[in-house]
């Protein structure tokens, strides 16, 4: 049997990996003799069952070499640790301390038997989590580190495996060198438990003491411990040293070993003594007056030596007057002992977390951590979950919005007809017409944020379409601001969408004009460079190459730094309550990055901004197509019979009507059923389906799918309130279809059907019906 020890263990080593799968082949064991009994052939059951028993010896033999391979001595545990280099842990597979090695004692306060992970409540913000992770990385071989960094050090936790159901931990303090005026500190959860200590308070003590009781030497604490001098235990002897508490982050307190007589008979400690702390510390009054601050403190809040301050000028955000919590913390009635607010200062943009202490005596200490970093992402989460929900919100309601919309704005187009321009109501239905395309714009812009925009691009020449757009920004900008637009020499080509386009050029010229409201001049300019080189601006990375720049300069009031880097934020707005969406930057920002370009910034308080874009040229060949359209709409009217095909009535009834004013015959049905049922009939001759995308039942895709199969040579036209982000793949499987988003006006759904009628024949549909059936998406 000695002999068979290290076979086991060996094999054990191996069997771990798959002591979890043995079960699995003990029960395929006992599922094999369950079928052996049943089977009617003698020589089949004999062969079932010897291979069931194969199976259950298998899973014993390898469930008794993972325990034989566990199960090691502590001799071998001993060595294992003296083995390791640095600092050494071992643990077993739920995390509870089996042994430790002398470097390790020095650093971390670990007991055998007990969870690694009490030891580490400094380093991590969820021990026990983070703890069973590394555990589980290192048992699967894959890289278990973790470096945190504290006051004067960074500790490195590095897990690996090293036998089966033991874990090594290595603890690498890379600490940085200890300076003269280092002071000791010991980090202490709320019971006085010692969770870490720096580096000069372990060259200091030349042990861990487990709690501040330990280092007390068992004497209770005094009357005001907070300034108590006691004697401790260190390598040279028993010395006097001064404590002084501070709170620390995660509700731990930072206790510091001062030279003893440092605040003895003074009533302030030595200014540089404080400067040695590696916090901002500040002695403070009730009323917030600042008594005393350390280097740190002061660097916070932006404060000279001789200075004085005021906390509470210096801070902001609370919600009520921080001289009120600041009382309220004094006379111990404050819930909260700790804060996040903002510091008042013109640079930049500084959050810091207040954590006060009341002195024995009167006033308070408070100690500042910058948690700036902490506060952005935040603030970066907070606003994904909103966009996010926006997004839902808006995709959720864009189909039944645009439908009503599709209603109104086309019973209005209908109205208008009947109307001459001089009919006194006639301005009430431009009124109309005009609100429900503002309103189509807006679910436009929310659908922006959760799906690809529908996109029309097309080669435009910039000096064209600035020139187009010339006297709708002379009325936009108004009587007190100029509009000058001067074009560069030779630009190129662009390929975009001219409607965004304009949309773009419109909404930043529409901002200039909003920073200058007494009046002044706006430019607009289009020049043609070449970047002989990557330009790296604002983590973007614009290619070498040719680009058509577009500027907008104002003489405005500017934006200042903290606010720059947001303004292409959605729902970030610069101006007052009712005076804007906060939309308008954001949706500009989304349409020159799916153009393929780029946006910048430039901008200084008082100086005015200048909005800088970058769009890359076309290079392929520019063919006049436009003329060959505007021939097919100057030919007369073709006839047609129509299948429309439509769940929302009134959607229907404009749709019907439309069409029929252009002398189409136009049949009505409202799903995808009925539309089969019509088409039954061989003699009726169709010639373009409208049909809406998303019904109940059988989806526009779906009955169109089955209807081609008997009428291959007829033209689709599909109409949706939601975005056109899956249409490709239709129009891939569906040909000669076409896409006409919701809400469209009268003359949009004519025109299109028109196209349709006169466009050539692609090719036989090769089109199948979707596994579902074709139900909506």
């Amino acid at each position: 049997m000695p002999r068979l020890a290290p076979a086991f263990s060996s094999l054990g080593q191996n069997a771990a990996a798959y002591a979890e799968r043995a079960w699995a082949i003990f029960l395929c064991g006992i599922a094999l003799a369950l079928i052996a009994r049943s089977v009617p052939m003698p020589w089949l059951a004999v062969l079932l069952l010897s291979a069931a028993a194969t199976l259950a010896a298998l899973a014993s033999f390898i469930r008794i070499a993972d325990m034989w391979g566990r199960k090691l001595p502590a001799g071998r545990l001993r060595r294992l640790c003296a083995g390791a280099p640095g600092a050494c842990v071992l643990t077993d597979g739920h995390g509870r301390v089996l042994i430790a090695n002398p470097a390790a004692l020095r650093q971390v306060t670990v007991d055998r038997g007990q969870p690694i992970a009490a030891a580490f409540a400094a380093v991590f913000a969820d021990p026990e989590r983070a703890v069973a992770n590394l555990i589980a990385a290192a048992a699967r071989g894959e890289s278990a580190l973790h470096v945190s960094t504290g006051v004067g050090a960074a500790l490195h936790v590095r897990v690996e495996r090293a036998a089966p159901g033991v874990f090594m931990w290595h603890l690498d303090g890379d600490e940085a060198p200890a300076s003269d005026n280092a002071l000791p500190m010991l980090r202490l959860d709320p019971d006085g438990r010692v969770m870490s200590l720096n580096k000069a308070a372990r060259e200091l003590l030349g042990h861990v003491p487990a709690s501040l009781q330990a280092l007390r030497r068992g004497r209770p604490p005094g009357a005001h411990p907070d300034g108590e001098e006691i004697e401790i235990d260190t390598t040279d002897g028993p010395v006097r040293r001064r404590l002084m508490a501070l709170p620390g982050r995660d509700g731990l307190r930072e206790l510091y070993l001062l030279p003893a007589g440092s605040g003895a008979g003074v009533e302030q400690p030595p200014e540089g003594l404080l400067d040695a702390l590696p916090v901002a510390i500040l002695q403070l009054d009730i009323d917030g007056t600042v008594r005393l601050a350390n280097a740190r403190a002061r660097e916070l809040l932006v404060g000279s030596p001789g200075e004085a301050l005021n906390l509470c000028e210096r801070l902001e955000g609370l919600g009520r007057p921080v001289s009120d919590w600041l009382a309220e913390a004094a006379e111990g009635r404050a819930s909260n002992m700790a804060e996040v607010l903002r510091v008042a200062r013109d640079d930049r943009e500084l959050f810091v977390q207040v954590a006060l202490a009341r002195m024995s005596g009167s006033g308070l200490v408070a100690v500042l951590h910058d948690v700036t970093e902490m506060k952005t992402l935040e603030a970066q989460f907070t606003q994904s979950q909103k966009m996010q929900a926006i997004g839902q919100l808006a995709g959720g309601i864009a189909h039944d919005f645009n439908n009503l919309l599709t209603a109104i704005s086309g019973h209005c187009d209908l109205l208008m007809l009947r109307h001459d321009p001089g009919d006194p109501d006639y301005a009430d239905l431009v009124q109309i017409h005009q609100n429900a395309n503002r309103a189509a714009s807006l679910v436009g812009q929310l659908l922006a944020f959760s799906r690809k925009q529908t996109l029309s691009p097309e080669v435009l020449d910039l000096r064209d379409t600035m020139g187009e757009l010339a006297h709708l920004l002379d009325r936009l900008v108004g009587e007190r601001v100029r509009l000058r637009i001067r074009n560069g020499e030779g630009l190129p080509p662009i390929r975009a969408d001219k409607r965004k386009l304009e949309q773009v050029v419109m909404n930043l010229v529409v901002n200039a004009r909003d920073a200058m409201p007494g009046g002044g001049e706006i430019r607009l300019e289009t020049e043609a460079v070449e970047l002989a080189s990557d330009l790296r601006r604002d983590r973007a990375v614009v290619p070498a190459g040719p680009y058509a720049l577009v500027r907008v300069i104002d003489e405005g009031e500017g934006i200042p730094p903290d606010r720059l880097t947001k303004i292409f934020e959605p729902f970030f707005t610069t101006k007052r309550p009712g005076e804007g969406t906060g939309l308008g930057l954001s949706t500009v920002y989304g349409i020159v990055k799916q153009t393929g370009g780029f946006i910048f910034v430039d901008s200084e308080p008082g100086r005015g901004s200048t909005f800088t874009l970058y769009l890359p040229t076309y290079r392929g060949e520019t063919k006049g197509a436009e003329p060959c359209a505007v021939e097919a709409e100057d030919k007369a009217p073709d006839s047609g019979v129509v299948l429309l095909v439509e769940d929302e009535a009134p959607v229907r009834s404009f749709a019907s009507r439309a069409l029929t004013m252009h002398g189409h015959t136009v049949i009505e049905a409202e799903s995808g059923d009925e539309a089969l049922e019509i088409l039954a009939d061989p003699g009726l001759r169709v010639d373009v389906f409208v049909t809406d995308v998303v019904m109940p039942g059988l989806d526009g895709p779906g009955w169109v799918a089955k209807a081609l199969k008997e009428r291959p040579g007829t033209r689709i036209v599909f109409v949706s309130g939601y975005a056109e982000d899956n249409f490709g793949e239709i129009r891939a499987r569906i040909p000669n279809s076409v896409y006409l988003p919701k809400p469209f006006s009268l003359a949009d759904l004519t025109a299109t059907v028109q196209r349709q009628l006169q466009a050539p024949f692609i090719g036989a549909a090769t089109t199948e019906v979707p596994p579902d059936g074709g139900n909506a998406p």
